[in-house]
């Protein structure tokens, strides 16, 4: 097996908890800004994008995922700080530039010529606040931080004290991650947005707003669920692989997860070179799967004018291994013809393009019923 092939084995997620995101408003000038950039986000956020066209020279938003940090007991989530600061040593290096969450919106809508890399922090474990804050805060580095609003103030995680001293930084973000991070795709519609609404009346309280970003547990949703969050939000992330660009579903944004094992630094310095996998529609839209349509019948149409996009390839975890996936062209719709059901909990598909501009990624992840 290529070493490339074994990357679509490295593309994993993690079982976690997670919590956080946006901005408050407070008097100081930047504070403002965040307030009409929030009110600007509320008004645009069932604005359809009716028009979706390829752009070749779009290198996307890589969004990366974070946890806990020397917390060695746990390391499917945990990342050493030696190595987190080599991350960052890596974007510094290949002159990639941060992505400060206010500016989200705007660079989302455009053509990025120039890749940006928008650092994301799941759950606000004390961890975190100890030994990753004070080096981001030393160079400014932005991120958001994803706050599940049970948890806040319990054993291993922050206090709402210290979550309010990081918002309080206009490069320090707060997003929502619900209020209970339990698997919330086993709730019905009813308890869901009884668990959404709960996190929105605690954060309204606790820092004067609800976050505009939004995480989904474990990166678990179905159609119902993503329906509801667009309604209540203005940008949603899964834990699917994937770049960011102007035709991705802003409801069900990719982002790379990193941990000890799947953290190296040779898979980092690939993953920062990544570009974006664009399409325009994935079927079925709705990734959670019963028994009666799984295996799913799936399809991705391209763009007419996609150059290269015939030399796709991928992979799929059907019937609990990885495995080359059975791919068929018609015109510009790629069928992956699943043939064994995808197993608990997960079905994941990997697609990849080896592109004259550098290799392209496409992650799609199923919730198995």
């Amino acid at each position: 097996m290529s070493k490339f092939s074994l990357l679509f084995m490295y593309d994993v997620v993690y079982d976690c908890d997670s919590l956080m995101i946006e901005k408050k408003i407070f008097s100081s000038a930047a504070s403002i800004i965040k307030f009409f950039i929030f009110y600007f986000f509320i008004l645009n956020v069932h604005a359809e994008d009716l028009n979706k066209k390829y752009h070749q020279d779009d290198n996307g938003i890589l969004s990366i995922m974070y946890h806990r940090f020397n917390e060695n007991k746990y390391p499917s989530t945990n990342i050493q700080m030696d190595i987190f600061k080599k991350h960052i040593e890596i974007i510094n290096k290949n002159n990639l530039s941060f992505l400060n969450p206010i500016n989200f919106d705007s660079i989302y809508k455009k053509t990025n010529k120039e890749k940006k890399i928008l650092l994301t922090i799941d759950d606000a474990f004390l961890s975190f606040y100890e030994y990753a804050w004070p080096y981001l805060k030393e160079l400014k580095i932005p991120f958001i931080l994803f706050v599940s609003t049970e948890a806040v103030g319990k054993n291993g995680y922050m206090s709402w004290d210290q979550i309010i001293e990081i918002e309080k930084e206009d490069f320090a973000f707060i997003g929502n991650h619900s209020h209970s991070h339990e698997y919330l795709i086993d709730y019905n519609i009813d308890e869901f947005i009884n668990d959404i609404n709960k996190s929105v009346k605690i954060f309204n309280n606790k820092i004067g707003y609800n976050p505009i970003f939004f995480s989904y547990p474990f990166g678990e949703y179905s159609l119902e669920q993503k329906n509801y969050i667009s309604k209540n939000f203005s940008f949603a992330f899964g834990q699917h692989s994937g770049v960011i660009d102007i035709n991705k579903n802003k409801f069900e944004l990719p982002r790379f997860p990193i941990n000890e094992k799947y953290g190296d630094l040779n898979r980092f310095e690939f993953l920062s070179k990544l570009l974006p996998l664009q399409y325009k529609n994935i079927n079925p839209e709705d990734k959670f799967l019963k028994n009666e349509n799984n295996p799913p019948k799936i399809y991705i149409d391209f763009f007419k004018t996609q150059k290269n996009v015939k030399l796709i390839n991928c992979f799929s975890n059907e019937g609990g291994n990885w495995q080359d996936a059975n791919i068929k062209w018609v015109n510009e719709r790629l069928y992956i013809n699943i043939k064994e059901k995808f197993l608990p909990r997960r079905g994941r598909i990997n697609c990849s393009l080896n592109d004259k501009e550098g290799w392209r990624w496409l992650g799609i992840q199923y919730i198995i019923n």
